[in-house]
């Protein structure tokens, strides 16, 4: 993510594949985009996915076998993690962590789509 639209500008920080980000605007083919802690900064659209992803908005967060409280904790996830996003049901969501291991957590402990 740079400080501004296009490669003369430094970059402030290197974003992970799937890292999820807010657009808020656009210049030409750079988005200025903001991410779940609010921070802004500029990234080159053709480097961007439109596969939905979450992050860990909570000091750790149950992940589920199914979508309820009542269900087995499968994983332990903490701030910060980022997890691909496969299913929406209700307030849950189903979530696969990078390697595989797939379960539901609490759509209020996420930020993303």
């Amino acid at each position: 993510m740079r400080s501004g639209a296009g490669t003369q500008h430094p970059a402030e920080w290197k974003l992970g594949l799937g890292y999820p980000l807010k657009v808020v605007g656009s210049r030409g083919s750079w988005l200025k985009v903001m991410d779940f802690e609010n921070d802004t900064g500029w990234v080159h659209q053709p480097l961007t996915s439109r596969v939905p992803y979450h992050v860990v908005k909570v000091k750790i967060a149950n992940m589920r076998s199914a979508p309820s409280t009542g269900s087995k904790i499968v994983a332990k996830l903490a701030y910060g993690d980022v997890l691909k996003t496969l299913q929406h049901s209700g307030s849950w969501v189903k979530l696969q962590r990078e390697g595989g291991l797939r379960g539901w957590v609490a759509r209020r402990l996420l930020w993303g789509w």
